[in-house]
């Protein structure tokens, strides 16, 4: 019995009705692939933010770029501080790559968002290959 999978829901073969932020992480995933899909790999990061800012004004989704986010420690404020890519509709953090890998780094820089922000959901996106990457962290 331990190695069976129950299903819930039939239409839910793969666990996807519980994923948190599910449309909203959607919508954000689809302005990076029309990103990529236009520009393609190779640019620096710089490049890629201001695209996928133009593709959210153009959708109209909520967005703040580079987000400081103060580190707590103890009963003081750090002087140094996080600083995300994007903070979309209030929730999703999502950070931006264009590298050739995306490294276990990476995974962790959003896990320590996440961390500060007290946001559930980090989106991290590779731009940097041939097809787009992304991955969904959540804490």
């Amino acid at each position: 019995m331990e190695n069976t999978l129950i299903i819930n829901e039939p239409s839910d073969v793969y666990g996807l009705s519980n994923l948190i932020y599910k449309d909203e992480a959607y919508d954000i995933i689809s302005c990076c692939f029309e990103v990529h899909k236009t520009l393609g790999k190779g640019f620096l990061e710089g490049v890629y933010k201001d695209a996928l800012a133009h593709e959210f004004k153009l959708k109209n989704i909520a967005f703040k770029r580079e987000q400081k986010f103060e580190v707590l420690y103890k009963d003081i404020v750090l002087p140094h501080y996080y600083c995300s890519d994007f903070i979309v509709y209030d929730k999703i953090v999502l950070e931006i790559k264009a590298q050739s890998d995306v490294i276990d780094q990476h995974y962790k820089q959003v896990i320590n968002y996440l961390a500060v922000s007290k946001m559930k959901l980090g989106l991290l996106v590779n731009f940097g290959e041939s097809s787009l990457k992304f991955k969904r962290i959540v804490l």
